[in-house]
This record gives structure tokens, C-alpha cells and sequence, in this order.
């Protein structure tokens, strides 16, 4: 468990941070460390820090709790310290926690400071006597010393009387940012640049780069400019000695994400702790200081098989073998507990942590996530028996005690999220019982990266595109898919037969859902151009015409999605558009699934594209040597292919539309009490399982607090069966029921919220239809699953998120056609429209266009 604090100082903020002016959500959790005020019931505020920044230190002022039971729990659940009123802090001397409680006084007297520390809650460095406080500070060797300032102080002055007595300055969150613009604020740069000590002539300060893991990757220098920057964009953003700032992975890709930063004991060093994408080090090695080795290097050559451990591989079996996995664990644990000499236990003991490790990369768990529990569980002060369980114990002849009967429970507020012992449940919230902003906040999506950030990253990757063609194409495609044998960026139809070998029941599969969607969209066609005489003379019409070229972004690599495929190639045949463009990253070997392929054949594809992220987008809409150029994109990807879709949009020399803006998977269920639980559960477990920044809704209307405790129930029983359990959780963490009175509020709440998936889980759906506005795409009632809508019922998925189902349709067959207006007008016609012409363009003084009526006016007249 880290003891020390990441930077000198702690930032105040509370649950509205990140919607109030000053610094964000994200970039107070870069700081890793918070103060926050205790809550006297629900400790939703400081988790919902936490969810976003598992590594959070948060610190709290508990000085109003009056139940140590409130306090206690705030450390089991990782509270790095908490200041209790100092009159209170004997009842906790003894614990073996208490170096994590220290006591909390209101005035600037520091009698009452421990060795735990001391937190002065109301402190105004204006009106104290600063001079008499900080030598009293000094003669009675206060370590550990917080300064929460008055509402108004200044913070400048807070900050040079807490550097004098060595104490950590609590700064308001809403009264510093990282806007160089702001300068109504406390820059925080400025801040943390006045903190460090540096002993160079430029001022910059050694900045060691980290993984999550703690290894090293090298070394690089900070200024006050780029730790502003790398705070503001969450990225590895350093100070360049030679080209001035430098964005990590700007024109490599080998991008970072910055986790937190932090100082060393003496200031003169800076820690930035990052995600790492690719490699850090320029060389083909993992970091300055080599490659990795032991767990870390395991881990990173486990994953690396799991993207592309040749078929038939022990490796690959381990992956796609839940059995054998399991099999194999308890067989090298049993070896380990048989093992006798420092050399078998070695041995076996490196076994078992493969094959553990095998286990959690298949899960998608990293070595960080493994240390982060092992740190969760180091903060608990609740402590387990810690028995053996069950068969083990009986196996080495160990008594169990069977365990007492639980008393029954009272019923948890309908507010209260249920989180016990690793439960997978949702908040509750009463919409009765909080206002509008209230309930807007809470239905708030998860966050996303800034643009800016992302765009600093793919912009360089679409200009080498653009004037470097298949070369750049290809060289992308080696280095982010790892395909080094394929020599060019194109797969051209026909496609040979032995790419398309696949099972009788998948081709069965992909054929059902073909035609399904096929009937669907050709429904949609315009039998007849509309055409309308608006006055005697006057006719009007529109007609529509397929797109010439489309090109379908297909996410692939080592997932199969042949439903995205069928979505998008399926109406794009349909409309009738003549050249077919699918683009899709390829396996490390160079090929593309076969379900893929399949598909371009059915739909009659010109060509596969072996490319994907911002690469791919850029090869279709500015085109290559063997890429041929589109007109529209359409398709969905990351947050990388979706940045690069729109900027490509927005360059008027690539002349390329797109289909939507897109977001994380959601779903909205709306429930009432004739609802099945199980059912329930699995339409909101099928959205959250896409990834932890999914959301899931559930509206209950009307539901009896058996009914919602029996959903309740059903989503952790499902969930934690699912092979992405892990990702379940990260998703369902920000997911939420709101209790509703009745259909009408259901609906209000579900049209303003806007969801991708609306699923109707109620009694007389059907009739319930009529009042949705806004959805991606509505599932009605008890027996329509929104699996089928992503697979085969006809329907398309590919479908407006993150709230643009208010502007946006999902893809259609008006997606692959363009509408062209005419007009035709007779001589009488002209005559009867004309004088409205004429008025209106003098009106604008447009005489050219008042001109072109009046001389074919003139012409009829004889004139």
C-alpha cells in the first residue's frame, strides 16, 4: 500500500466536480490524491472517484461523523487517511489502523497534533498570526499537518505558509485549473512546477515514466507547460530538451495514457505512472532499460499469444479451453503444495503463476488489476477468520464449523447501491425523491477522451496515408496488427474459396440473418419518385439514387464480427451502390476471418481493405494506389476510428461523408412489475458486457421491492457466470435503476436520456411504441431480446449512442442513397411564380438571379 502522499498538496472537491467550473473529474484523479468530506449515509461520492481512478488516495474530514462504525468503514473501503474530531481520535489509539486516523481541530492550534497528523479545518492564513504559527509548527516538530483554507482565502498565501511549515495545503478543486487562458484561477501547473526543485539552468525536472505495474520505462524531462498539457489531455506529454513539447506517441502510435503523477521524497523528481500502448523505447525493445522479464514480461508475451498464438497451439487451447485452463491450475497448485525443496517450490510456484496468469489475461485482467486487489485488500480493516473452505478443508483433514444462521436483513434503501462481498448490482435512485438536475446527473454517461488528445494521435497516421498510399497503408498495418508478411493493403474479389472454408451451422447462421436483413431494407425502397405541382405549371419532384461508393469499417483483428459485416454490406447491396469497400484489420498472419470474407462475397464487395484503425479510414476516403476512393464511410471502431472518421468528414479535399457519431453500447429497459426478473437481467447484462464504458438503465415503473431485489439478484447470478465478469463490473459501476411511478415518466426519462437500445419489458408493449421519440432502436416486449436486433431479426445495429439517437437515425437504407431534387415549370408556370422571384432577389439584391426571370418574362411578353 503506497504511504506517501503523490504531490505536497490535496485538492478539495466534491460530487459535483467535473460539471462546475475548475478542474475536472479526470484531471483531479491524474493527482491521484483527494479531500473529501465524509458522508454521513451513502459513500457513493468518493466511489464514484474511485470507479474512475482505481488507484484514488482519497483523504477524509469525518469531523461531523459521530459513529465510529461510519469511520471504520471509509478505511475498509481504502480511505487513505481520515481526520476525526480530536476529542473522538483516543477511541481509536491501539487499532492497528490508526496510523491511517488522525484527529481534526478548527482553529490554528496545533496542541493537538499526533503522530498521525492533524487537520485544521477552517484555516485563514490572512487573519492567523503566521509568523507565531509557524514557529510553533517547528518547536513542536508537527509532521503530517493539513491546512483546509476558509471559503475566500488566498490560496497563494495558503500555499507559502504551508511550504514554510512543512505542512500539505488543501486546495479547492472549483479555484485552480489547467485552462492557460484562466486567469481567474490558480494555475496548476504553476502550482506543482512551485513545488519542485530543480538544479538545471533550464528548469526542467527528471521525469521517471512507469507502467502500472511499476517498471520502468525511461526517463524524460517535464516543464510547467507540458505537465499542464499532460494533466489537461490525460497523456504522456513531456518537454523535449531538443524539439520543444512532445507528445508521447504522436507520430509513432505507441501512445500513453497518463495514470497519475506524482513527486519523490527530496521534489527533485517527478513520477508520471501511464498506460502504455506499444512500446515506450525507439529501439525494438519494451523500455529504455530493456525488455521486461518475470511477471510484467509474462504477462506481456501471454498477451501477445492471445492476439496471435497459432491455431492449434498449447498456447491457443489454454485460451479457447476454459476446461483445460481450469484443469491445469488446480493440477500445478496441488504440485505446489506437494513440491518439498526450495528448487521444486520455485519451480512449481512459476507454474502456477502462468497458468494463473493465462487465466486472468483470458478474463482481459491485467497484472495492475491483480496488484490493485492485492492493495484493496491491504486497506481493510475489517478483518475475515480466513478459514479453509469446504472440500479443501475436509482433503487436509480440517474441522469446519458450519456457519451461523444469517438473521434476516432489513430491506436496503431503494437508494443504497448493493455492493457486498463483491456483488455486481446497480445504484437505485427514487426519480420521486430527487430533483431534475439531480436525475440528469446521475444518467450522465461515462466520459470519453479529449478530442484533442485523440486527434494529436491519428492526424499524423491520416497524412502519411494521404500522401504516402499503400506504403503507408502497409507499413501501419505491420506495425499495429503485427501482419509483416503481407505485401499488399488490398484483398480483391473474387475472393478465393479457400478464405470462405467455414462451418455448415455458421454459414446457415450468416445466410438466416442475410436474408432477414435483406427483406428488411429492401422494404424500405421508394417504389416512385415523389412528385408534387405546388401551383398551375409548377411541378416539384425528388428522386433518389444509390451512392456510388461505400466503404464498411468492419472491427476485426482477433474478433469475428460477421453480424457488422451483414449489417452494413447487406443495405449497401440493397441500395444498389456500385463499388463495395470493406475494410477490416487483419490477423497476424495476414488473412481475414472467413465469416468476413463470406460476406463480401454474399454482397458482392470489390474489394477487403487489410487495414484498420485511422489508417483504414484515411486509405478509403482520400484512396491509395490499390485502395479505391469512397464517398461515405460508414461502419463503427474505437474511439480512434470514430476521431478519424470525422475529421476526414471535415477535409473538403477528401469529399467523404460518414454515417454517425459513436459511443460506448447502451441500453435502456424499461420494466414493470409483470416483467421477468431474468429476463430483465440478461438485456441489461447483454449491453454491459461490451465494455466498462458502457451504461445500462433500468426504469422500474411501479416495481414492489421483491420485484426489483429479484432483478437485483439475477444480474450478480448472471453476471459473475459470464466469461467478461470483469468487464460487467467496470460497466455496471456507472449504470443505474431509477424507480418511476408510472409509463409516462418511464418515457419522459427514456426520451430524454436517448438510448441506443430501448427495450419495452412491460405489459401491452405495443401500445407503449407510440410515446417513444427518441432510441437507436425499440425491442418490444417480453419475448424481443436486443440480441436479436444485433444479429438476425432484420433490423439494423449499427445505431446512434452517447445521446445522438435525438439527431441521428441508425443505418438504413436511406443510408446508402442520396435524394436529388427537380424543378420543371411551363411558361405559365413561370408566369405564375416569377413575380415572388423577381421581389425576393431585389429584396437580397441579387439582380442576376431577378434578371433571369424577367428577361424569359420579357420573352413570353414579346419584349
Amino acid at each position: 500500500m503506497e504511504t506517501t502522499l503523490p504531490l505536497p498538496f490535496l485538492v478539495s472537491t466534491s460530487a459535483d466536480v467535473g460539471k462546475a467550473d475548475g478542474l475536472t473529474r479526470e484531471e483531479i484523479t491524474v493527482l491521484s490524491s483527494a479531500f473529501l468530506e465524509a458522508p454521513e449515509q451513502s459513500d457513493e461520492t468518493w466511489r464514484s472517484f474511485r470507479r474512475s481512478n482505481p488507484d484514488f488516495l482519497p483523504h477524509f474530514d469525518a469531523s461531523k461523523l459521530q459513529s465510529k462504525d461510519n469511520v471504520l468503514d471509509l478505511l475498509d473501503r481504502g480511505a487513505h487517511k481520515v481526520f476525526v474530531p480530536s476529542e473522538r481520535f483516543s477511541e481509536y489509539e491501539g487499532e492497528e489502523f490508526v496510523s491511517r486516523v488522525a484527529p481534526a481541530v478548527t482553529s490554528p492550534d496545533v496542541s493537538a497534533a499526533t503522530a498521525q497528523g492533524l487537520l485544521i479545518t477552517a484555516f485563514d492564513p490572512a487573519a492567523a498570526d503566521v509568523e507565531k504559527f509557524v514557529e510553533e509548527c517547528k518547536a513542536r516538530k508537527v509532521t503530517d499537518l493539513f491546512l483546509k483554507p476558509v471559503d475566500g482565502a488566498d490560496l497563494e498565501l495558503l500555499v507559502d505558509v504551508a511550504k514554510r511549515c512543512s505542512a500539505v495545503a488543501i486546495l479547492p478543486a472549483s479555484r485552480l485549473t489547467t485552462d492557460k487562458e484562466d486567469t481567474s484561477r490558480l494555475q496548476l501547473s504553476k502550482l506543482i512546477a512551485g513545488y519542485w526543485k530543480s538544479d538545471r539552468a533550464d528548469g526542467l525536472i527528471p521525469t521517471v515514466v512507469c507502467d502500472e505495474g511499476g517498471v520502468s520505462l525511461g526517463l524524460a524531462y517535464t516543464s510547467e507547460g507540458s505537465i499542464g498539457e499532460a494533466i489537461r489531455t490525460q497523456a504522456g506529454v513531456y518537454q523535449s530538451r531538443k524539439r520543444g513539447l512532445w507528445v508521447k506517441g504522436l507520430t509513432s502510435g505507441d501512445t500513453q495514457e497518463l495514470v497519475r503523477i506524482g513527486l519523490d521524497c527530496d521534489n527533485d523528481t517527478l513520477k508520471f505512472t501511464v498506460r502504455q500502448t506499444g512500446r515506450f523505447c525507439h529501439l525494438p525493445q519494451f523500455g529504455c532499460f530493456g525488455e521486461l522479464s518475470g511477471i510484467a514480461g509474462l504477462e506481456r508475451v501471454l498477451r501477445s499469444r492471445k492476439e496471435s498464438a497459432p491455431a492449434g497451439s498449447y498456447t491457443a487451447r489454454l485460451f479457447s479451453d476454459e476446461k483445460l485452463l481450469r484443469a491445469k491450475i488446480m493440477e500445478e497448485a496441488e504440485e505446489l503444495c506437494e513440491a518439498k525443496t526450495k528448487e521444486e517450490v520455485a519451480f512449481e510456484a512459476a507454474d502456477v503463476v502462468y497458468f494463473t496468469l493465462a487465466r486472468a489475461v483470458a478474463a482481459g485482467v491485467s497484472l495492475a488489476d491483480i496488484n490493485r486487489s492485492l492493495d484493496e485488500k491491504s486497506w481493510k480493516v475489517k478483518r475475515r477468520k480466513g478459514d479453509a473452505k469446504g472440500k479443501w478443508a475436509e482433503k487436509e483433514g480440517i474441522k469446519t464449523e458450519p456457519a451461523p444462521a444469517k438473521p434476516a436483513a432489513p430491506a436496503p434503501a431503494p437508494e443504497a447501491a448493493k455492493e457486498e462481498s463483491g456483488r455486481i448490482a446497480m445504484r437505485r435512485l427514487d426519480a420521486g425523491k430527487v430533483s431534475q438536475a439531480e436525475l440528469t446527473e446521475a444518467l450522465k454517461r461515462p466520459s470519453q477522451k479529449s478530442p484533442d488528445t485523440i486527434l494529436k494521435i491519428i492526424g499524423p497516421i491520416i497524412e502519411d496515408v494521404r500522401k504516402g498510399g499503400d506504403k503507408a497503408v502497409l507499413s501501419y498495418t505491420h506495425k499495429f496488427e503485427k501482419a509483416t508478411s503481407l505485401t499488399s493493403p488490398v484483398l480483391r474479389a473474387p475472393f478465393p474459396p479457400e478464405l470462405m472454408v467455414l462451418p455448415e451451422e455458421t454459414i446457415r447462421a450468416i445466410d438466416t440473418s442475410f436474408e432477414n436483413i435483406r427483406k428488411f431494407h429492401a422494404a424500405q425502397k421508394e417504389d416512385k419518385p415523389l412528385r408534387v405541382e405546388t401551383m398551375p405549371g409548377v411541378v416539384c419532384s425528388r428522386f433518389s439514387r444509390s451512392i456510388e461508393a461505400v466503404g464498411l469499417y468492419i472491427p476485426g483483428g482477433t474478433a469475428v464480427l460477421p453480424s457488422t459485416a451483414l449489417m452494413l454490406g447487406v443495405p449497401a447491396m440493397v441500395a444498389g451502390c456500385k463499388k463495395i469497400v470493406f475494410a477490416s484489420p487483419p490477423r497476424a498472419d495476414g488473412s481475414i476471418t472467413p465469416e468476413i470474407v463470406y460476406v463480401a462475397h454474399k454482397v458482392g464487395a470489390e474489394s477487403i481493405v487489410l487495414a484498420g484503425g485511422a489508417q483504414a479510414v484515411a486509405a478509403m476516403a482520400y484512396g491509395t494506389e490499390s485502395v479505391s476512393k469512397v464517398d461515405k464511410i460508414l461502419g463503427p471502431g474505437n474511439q480512434f476510428v470514430t476521431a478519424a472518421k470525422m475529421h476526414v468528414s471535415n477535409d473538403t479535399n477528401a469529399g467523404v461523408g460518414i454515417d454517425m457519431p459513436a459511443g460506448p453500447s447502451e441500453v435502456l429497459v424499461v420494466a414493470d412489475e409483470d416483467s421477468e426478473p431474468a429476463f430483465v437481467a440478461s438485456d441489461l447484462l447483454s449491453q454491459a458486457e461490451h465494455g466498462v464504458d458502457s451504461q445500462v438503465i433500468l426504469i422500474a415503473v411501479g416495481l414492489s421491492e421483491e420485484k426489483l431485489l429479484a432483478i437485483e439478484d439475477e444480474v450478480h447470478k448472471q453476471a459473475v457466470a459470464l466469461p467478461r465478469v470483469n468487464i460487467v463490473r467496470g460497466s455496471i459501476a456507472h449504470s443505474i435503476t431509477v424507480c418511476v411511478a408510472d409509463r409516462d415518466e418511464a418515457m419522459r426519462i427514456s426520451n430524454d436520456y436517448a438510448p441506443e437500445h430501448l427495450i419495452l419489458h412491460v405489459n401491452d408493449a405495443e401500445a407503449l411504441v407510440e410515446k417513444v421519440v427518441n432510441a437507436g432502436s425499440v425491442f418490444v416486449g417480453k419475448w424481443t431480446p436486443e440480441s436479436v436486433g444485433d444479429y438476425s431479426a432484420g433490423v439494423n445495429h449499427s445505431l446512434p449512442t452517447y445521446g445522438f439517437a435525438k439527431q441521428y437515425s441508425g443505418v438504413n437504407l436511406a443510408s446508402f442513397v442520396k435524394h436529388i431534387t427537380s424543378s420543371n415549370l411551363t411558361a405559365e408556370g413561370l408566369r405564375n411564380v416569377g413575380q415572388a422571384v423577381m421581389t425576393l432577389a431585389a429584396v437580397e439584391e441579387l439582380e442576376a438571379h431577378r434578371r433571369a426571370v424577367s428577361i424569359r418574362l420579357g420573352h413570353l411578353d414579346g419584349q
